[in-house]
């Protein structure tokens, strides 16, 4: 996952009671054997961000069999709206519940990232890992469906009191939050608590995080023969160089502090030229823009767009003509914080404690689904599940964590 704020102690104090099991009452233990052989049941399937129908598919598969109703299986079209293709939407599980409380959300995201495809899970003592080396596990976010998904059917099977239940299993996370983004709280029955199972230790409990803009930079220069007539052409290469320059100079690339304000900036793509003997006629560039404050987020974009028109001006031919820049951008996420005594946060610092571990809230400086679930009006928090070195061929599940999360998530659904 994304690099976190340093964590915050945990207040002992708890101001929401209503979200606490009662005195008293039992909290059931999952099937941790089954939970286990559903991990890696689910890691074993493809599915990256587009192209989680077969995922999808199997989950429902096992909601059916645990005695899932139908009708409490909805797909919504959130695929429809995505800038990739998608071949199905989130996936929506809504169940009664048996006794009175506010309806609770528990999610994971089903797409992985390309390196995953091919993951061949193996069990090697308390972990996880792919047996093909040249692949990652897909531990990202798959223990987080397993997380849920054994939740639910935990409850099914068992006939477990529970209050009304939502689960939501999330498409295209991995490109853009897409899944979360196009969610509706209506669809979702509007949950009073949610809670997004995605990270790395089961005791961090993330309540925030920064808020995301992209861009796409067109230069537009003037191609010419660069031995003959390199005079008569415009270097698109040449204004991407100075612009670039110009933010690393004046702090305005990687690590921003500015006026007490914290934010980052990258220039993480150029495409330009075709060969050594032309002048550049073009390049494209991706660049983006964090801050946990949005306004200093602005100003970061501003001086982004201001140096590479301000390159573009410097850049000229001998008939002093100049290039010309598009800069193109949108928001990605926004950022989010949620406080102390939000009834999510006191219930899962609630849970986790509950299981022996200390838990710490933190704030991410990476997206998260749960950035878009605050701006569709669904406070959620984040919990880990054991995953670690995601992305990479090195990636792992540790078991025991994520066997942690599943008791962590069941007593989350049945009001622990």
């Amino acid at each position: 996952m994304a690099a976190s704020k340093p964590s915050r102690p945990v207040k002992s104090k708890r101001t929401v009671a209503s979200v606490r099991q009662p005195a008293g009452s039992a909290v059931p233990t999952p099937d941790l054997a089954a939970a286990r052989k559903l991990v890696l049941d689910l890691l074993a399937i493809p599915g990256v961000s587009g192209d989680e129908k077969a995922i999808a598919e199997r989950i429902v598969h096992h909601l059916k069999a645990a005695g899932c109703p139908a009708a409490a299986i909805h797909f919504d079209n959130a695929h429809t709206k995505t800038p990739t293709k998608g071949n199905v939407g989130n996936l929506i599980v809504k169940l009664p519940g048996t006794v009175p409380g506010p309806r609770r959300l528990f999610m994971a995201h089903m797409d992985t990232v390309p390196v995953c495809v091919g993951a061949k899970p193996v069990v090697a003592g308390r972990f996880v890992k792919s047996a093909d080396p040249t692949t990652g596990l897909g531990a990202d976010d798959r223990a987080g469906v397993g997380v849920v998904l054994t939740t639910a059917l935990e409850v099914l099977r068992r006939g477990l009191p529970s209050p009304p239940l939502t689960f939501l299993f999330g498409i295209q996370e991995e490109v853009g939050l897409y899944g979360a983004r196009y969610v509706s709280a209506t669809d979702l029955g509007k949950p009073a608590l949610a809670f997004n199972f995605d990270g790395g230790a089961v005791e961090k409990i993330t309540v925030g995080a920064t808020g995301g803009y992209r861009m796409d930079v067109a230069i537009e220069g003037l191609p010419s023969h660069a031995g003959v007539a390199p005079e008569k052409g415009i270097s698109a290469i040449a204004i991407a160089s100075l612009a670039v320059a110009d933010l690393v100079e004046h702090g305005w690339h990687g690590l921003i502090e500015k006026e007490g304000k914290r934010g980052t900036s990258n220039v993480g793509v150029i495409h330009a030229g075709a060969a050594t003997n032309v002048v550049a006629e073009s390049a494209h560039l991706r660049v983006e823009a964090r801050s946990h404050d949005s306004a200093f987020r602005k100003k970061i974009v501003k001086a982004i767009e201001t140096a590479f028109k301000d390159a573009a001006k410097r850049v000229k031919n001998a008939a002093g003509k100049c290039g010309k820049v598009v800069c193109d951008g949108h928001l990605d996420y926004e950022a989010f914080r949620l406080g102390d005594d939000q009834p999510c946060v006191v219930a899962a610092i609630d849970a986790v404690r509950a299981e022996g571990l200390e838990p710490r809230t933190e704030v991410s400086n990476g997206g998260l689904d749960a950035n878009w679930m605050a701006v569709n009006g669904v406070p959620t928090v984040t919990l880990g599940c054991g995953q670690m070195e995601i992305h990479t061929t090195k990636e792992q599940l540790d078991l025991k964590a994520y066997e942690t999360a599943c008791r962590v998530a069941l007593r989350l659904a049945v009001g622990g």
